[in-house]
């Protein structure tokens, strides 16, 4: 069996340790981390199967500070690579109380760019159980991915991984 690329960002923070969460969910000796500061495409290339963890910040930082960010700098190799075959999961970080309207958007984007780019994406989640007011994340009424609230939420984390990783495994040969 081949290994999941789990391509995380940002380092030490809370996308990090969720990535470390999902990693032990889907057993160590199946996924070798990835943090997007140090990959690039062939990096990508190298999995068929490649789980994405990515935050959100609120859209007025996005346009100025936070644009030099690990994943601002990465984003442009997901284009660059052909996701055809390839199975993608994705779960973002977000703040659903300050960035209600624009709650865990990263995932939709990344997500808009890998189906443009091939991509199978598995994991979807239902939104009926979070508190929101908009989402790009949201396709075809449900979330594209898992989104995770860590400032307000972090009580749900463990189970929500839980629960998502055992909805993936199928797709990801576990």
């Amino acid at each position: 069996m081949n290994k999941i690329g789990l391509f995380f960002g940002p380092l030490k923070g809370s996308v990090h340790r969720v990535a470390e969460k999902v990693k032990v969910a889907l057993g160590e000796q199946n996924v070798e981390m990835i943090s997007v500061n140090d990959a690039s495409g062939s990096d990508m290339e190298k999995f068929d199967k490649i789980i994405f963890g990515i935050s959100t910040v609120g859209k007025e930082t996005w346009d100025s500070d936070y644009s030099n960010t690990d994943w601002s700098r990465f984003f442009p190799n997901i284009s660059k690579v052909d996701f055809t075959g390839k199975t993608v999961a994705i779960f973002g970080l977000g703040d659903h109380v300050t960035y209600s309207s624009h709650f865990v958007n990263a995932m939709g984007v990344l997500a808009k760019d890998l189906l443009k780019s091939g991509a199978t994406i598995v994991g979807k989640v239902d939104p009926s159980t979070y508190e929101f007011d908009e989402s790009e994340a949201v396709m075809d009424g449900m979330f594209i991915g898992l989104p995770i609230d860590e400032d307000f939420e972090s009580e749900l984390t463990d189970e929500r991984v839980s629960n998502w990783v055992n909805s993936i495994k199928p797709a990801f040969g576990l």
